[in-house]
């Protein structure tokens, strides 16, 4: 359905669509799909319900089968009581947790698996926080490929229960998911099998886009003022910001849309992210001993850094960091005034919507569309 390419997010190093890649070979940094056929009137949308609906614009080819479990299509719940509360416009929750596995990662994981499956990888292995452990042994499962997951201890019981039980290899690490992912990659070396780690491959980030594409089908193609992401890896930020600019120059968005402003959520004892943007840098440095029970939020030095900040600054948005006593309650807080089994994540997100929101830095006339990554059953035990 569409023809791409390979470029590099940081040099002018490009690659075929049709060849197995990881980082770019010449400076290390991330890849990004690029399409080379003509974006496809709206009216090229399939009639399915689940993020492969948009497939004329996502990297499958002709006559091609996704390796899918019915990921995307979430629900989209607006909350007028609780944005009168928090003092804006207009308040959405975008529920992820709904997803196969119960997170967001599963369209990161269907469009990567899709695509290495069909360039004949003979497994995968992936590092995690959690969730994407979990929908790297679903989707692995769904090709017939075997899989390894390197998981830290302090990982959530139910989490890791949902990896074992989808028979992934399941290896435990002791540290955070940086010190996991070393691993993976040696294994990657060792064995052959195919790293998927957050932007280690280019189509975790073309799946996460279809976050943005939906949001917009759902909201009458139209977008909110912000979006509050919480990040760890920030794959889905960086590709809905990267959709939004293909939406418009595909003539999906009008060609005057104002872009939504792409918020940074993290707490207080991981937030590398929000000291980069604050610093006014264009990288993030790492941050030492991550704690935090949103677990995916412990990512203390994202491959991805620069495209986040980089979608910071081009969308003139915004990065601020809560505590964990402030997750705990807007993750409750969130759950009780939407009927939404949210994650610490979702709550980590609410929770900074209000910061903002009391410091004058989000207007009160905002439409802020806030999302939840997961589901709170993957972190009760």
């Amino acid at each position: 359905m569409s023809t791409w390419h390979l470029d590099c997010s940081a040099c002018d190093h490009t690659q075929g669509g049709d060849t197995l890649a990881s980082v770019c070979p010449s400076c290390g940094q991330p890849f990004l799909v690029r399409y080379d056929s003509p974006w496809p009137s709206r009216d090229a949308i399939l009639p399915r319900w689940d993020m492969w609906r948009y497939a004329p614009v996502m990297p499958l080819l002709d006559g091609e089968t996704p390796i899918s479990l019915g990921e995307g299509a979430t629900p989209l719940h607006e909350l007028p009581k609780l944005a009168k509360e928090i003092g804006i416009g207009r308040l959405w929750v975008k529920d992820e947790g709904l997803n196969p596995t119960a997170s967001f990662k599963a369209r990161g994981m269907s469009a990567a698996v899709t695509r290495a499956a069909a360039l004949g990888v003979p497994g995968f292995v992936v590092p995690t926080a959690g969730n994407a452990g979990a929908a790297m042994a679903a989707y692995a499962a769904a090709a017939g490929l075997p899989v390894r997951v390197y998981a830290p201890r302090s990982t959530p019981s139910p989490i890791l229960a949902t990896i074992q039980a989808l028979g992934a290899d399941l290896q435990l690490v002791d540290g955070h998911i940086g010190d996991a992912g070393k691993q993976s990659r040696a294994f990657a070396a060792e064995h052959g099998f195919f790293d998927t780690s957050t932007l280690r491959e280019p189509y975790r980030i073309e799946g996460k886009k279809t976050m943005g594409l939906e949001l917009a089908e759902q909201l009458g193609w139209t977008l909110p003022t912000h979006i509050i992401y919480p990040t760890g890896g920030g794959t889905g930020l960086i590709g809905m910001w990267k959709v939004f600019a293909e939406m418009r120059d595909g003539g999906w968005l009008p060609r005057d849309v104002a872009m939504p402003r792409m918020v940074v959520a993290q707490a207080t004892g991981c937030a590398p992210m929000v000291r980069a943007f604050e610093a006014k840098a264009d990288r993030a440095v790492p941050w030492e001993n991550p704690e935090t029970h949103a677990s995916g939020l412990r990512v203390p030095g994202p491959l991805g850094d620069r495209l986040i900040l980089r979608a910071l600054y081009e969308s003139n948005g915004d990065a601020a960091a809560v505590d964990e006593d402030t997750i705990r309650a807007n993750t409750l807080r969130l759950s009780r005034a939407s009927g939404v089994d949210t994650a610490p994540e979702g709550g980590c997100a609410l929770g900074v919507l209000e910061l903002l929101v009391k410091q004058g830095r989000i207007a009160k006339d905002a439409e802020v569309l806030v999302f939840n990554t997961g589901s709170g059953a993957s972190y009760r035990f």
